[in-house]
């Protein structure tokens, strides 16, 4: 077998330990860093790399760490690669996602415990499965975005074998696999990369520190390693999709990005394989280039997730107000009629918490709605919170109702957080791991100090380190059998099959969305094509006026008929319906 590692840091050797014997290595014969070895290995063999008489690191490219971070790679054979599904693939276009975290899905905390409840997904009727971060990370429990092996997958969640085998089991299921992925940061420890080269750069400076080197010195290999890494999930594992954390903290001032490179060689897979596959960004910017096809000057991405949507969303249903979603809350319908027909609230527009105007607008007139996702809950929106707590702790059932239909038959890419459906009681708390005390006690004064800034009692913030923090998030499905939980999970059934059912509901077209609202009486109503959805989010009954001609009850979370002669549709308190009109 042949063993390769970049390290231009090493001045004098690297010698690959492996199985505890130790092969000298040599420099490639191109240079630039490389060095190479050839020595018998197997499935499993344990080996790592030392630099001019260091001590032995873990392989940067490792495809699975037994130990975790700091311990030796294991070599992983080609039948842990094998699919026995035969898989087409499945487009972003009319996808319903439904965001899953591995560790709190089940009471387990794996992929094959995952696995055992995919076919809940097919009958919720939902079309792709997105994973949070698979990348190993010290302990045991955590989110996952601190990972530092970016190549491998976390061993408590059962390594790389078990992600083939649920991919396998989701394809079976005629569901997509797709997979959040870091590039813009790795975690604070079991991260060896700098002793091997210019993985980072002071140049730029990030929330995390120095950046991952795009455009120093140096950057040429840490792009393909990036790159690489990316295109493995999609190649090796048959995943469909990469969802990628926070590209605006991409710092990267070459004239070719790194996200340009990334959707080029993802677009020249897609063709290799004759499998459609995508990348979703989580961005910050509210820019239309980001998802704007290549050869249009855009970045060249496929769809982006729309915070902007989900800030009026929540607003409107539960009137707060404070930090970013100040600017959302002084006219909450408003903001979410703008959302729905124009996507970013923000687009070119005063943001007063960041002080500054921002963003760009849409052309609504080139750009598929599909591009972009429609969301009420995250892991980010209930996680990021001082108690992890969801919608579901303070809303009414029928405000969930009316959320999950707005995004639902939006014009957005839907996407579900896991236990969203049923309405989930348990939080989803910010839990970690971490073996080092010091940096455990960082972590958890760090948390409990940012909350104190909003007024949050020490004692109320619930301690990432202790192990209940994360046994509490892990969804109770005994909840699914009982109401009004039961309720919801109908509800969000019966929406996601008229979403698929309906042409209309999966219409591309933008500028064909029309909204009507009244901020004061807190309804809001809009029509793509035929079919018009009307949401009541006050808590008395409401005369919604739809306009004339014959209408058609599809699906209403409350009892009632078509509107009147008069086009008035007399909606309950909290309620929403769906109508085919004339």
């Amino acid at each position: 077998m042949r063993f390769e590692v970049w390290a231009p840091q090493a001045a004098e050797e690297v010698v690959l330990r492996l199985d505890g014997g130790d092969v000298p290595m040599r420099r490639g014969p191109a240079g630039g860093g490389w060095w190479t070895a050839e020595a018998p290995a197997g499935d499993g063999s344990r080996y790592g790399f030392a630099l001019d008489g260091g001590p032995v690191l873990p392989d940067p490219r490792s495809r699975r760490q037994p130990d975790g971070p700091d311990g030796l790679s294991a070599v992983v054979g080609p039948a842990a690669y094998e699919r026995r599904v035969p898989w087409a693939g499945r487009p972003l276009s009319g996808a319903v996602l439904y965001e899953l975290h591995v560790g709190t899905y089940t009471r387990e905390g794996t992929l094959d415990a995952a696995a055992g409840h995919l076919a809940e997904l097919t009958e919720l009727g939902v079309t792709h499965v997105e994973l949070m971060p698979l990348c190993p990370f010290p302990g045991t429990h955590g989110w996952g975005y601190e990972g530092v092996s970016l190549w491998a997958v976390h061993e408590p969640y059962g390594g790389p074998a078990a992600l083939a085998r649920f991919v396998d089991a989701a394809h079976a299921q005629g569901l997509g696999v797709v997979l959040d992925v870091v590039h813009n940061h790795l975690g604070p420890s079991g991260n060896h990369l700098p002793a091997f080269g210019p993985y980072f750069t002071k140049t730029h400076h990030t929330p995390w520190g120095a950046a991952v080197n795009l455009d120093a010195p140096g950057s040429d290999e840490v792009r393909e390693f990036l790159l690489g890494s990316a295109l493995a999930w999609l190649r090796d594992f048959g995943l469909d999709g990469l969802r990628l954390d926070a590209v605006h903290a991409l710092a990267d001032t070459r004239a070719l990005t790194f996200l340009e490179e990334l959707s080029s060689r993802v677009d020249s897979l897609a063709a290799e394989t004759g499998r459609p596959l995508f990348l979703i960004a989580e961005s910050d910017l509210c820019d239309p280039r980001t998802t704007t096809p290549r050869a249009a000057g855009g970045l060249g991405l496929h769809a982006q997730w729309n915070d902007d949507f989900h800030h009026a969303l929540h607003t409107a249903l539960t009137g707060e107000s404070q930090g970013y979603y100040a600017d959302f809350a002084r006219a909450p319908l408003a903001a979410l009629a703008k959302t729905l027909t124009r996507v970013f609230f923000h687009d070119g527009t005063y943001s007063s918490f960041r002080g500054r105007t921002h963003g760009r607008p849409v052309d609504r007139a080139h750009t598929p709605a599909h591009r972009f996702l429609g969301y009420a809950q995250t892991h980010d929106q209930v996680g990021n919170r001082a108690q992890g707590d969801r919608l579901s702790a303070t809303l009414s059932p029928g405000l969930l109702a009316c959320a999950a239909a707005l995004v639902l038959t939006g014009p957005h890419t839907p996407m579900l957080f896991m236990g969203e459906e049923w309405g989930a009681g348990t939080p989803w708390q910010f839990f970690t791991d971490h073996r080092d005390p010091e940096l455990a006690e960082a972590v958890r004064t760090g948390r409990r100090r940012e909350f104190a800034a909003h007024g949050w009692a020490a004692e109320d913030i619930p301690d990432p380190q202790d192990p209940a923090t994360r046994d509490r998030s892990c969804l109770d499905r005994a909840e699914r059998g009982r109401e009004p939980h039961a309720r919801l999970l109908a509800w969000h059934r019966e929406l996601i099959a008229l979403r698929a059912a309906e042409p209309d509901l999966t219409d591309p077209d933008l500028a064909a969305v029309g909204v009507v609202f009244d901020e004061a009486e807190r309804w809001l109503a809009f029509r793509r094509g035929d079919v018009e959805v009307a949401v009541n989010l006050s808590d008395v009954p409401r005369a919604v006026p739809l306009g004339g001609g014959p209408h058609t009850v599809l699906a209403s979370w409350s009892p009632l008929g078509p509107p009147g002669a008069d086009g008035v549709l007399h909606l309950p308190a909290a309620c929403a319906v769906v109508l085919r009109g004339a």
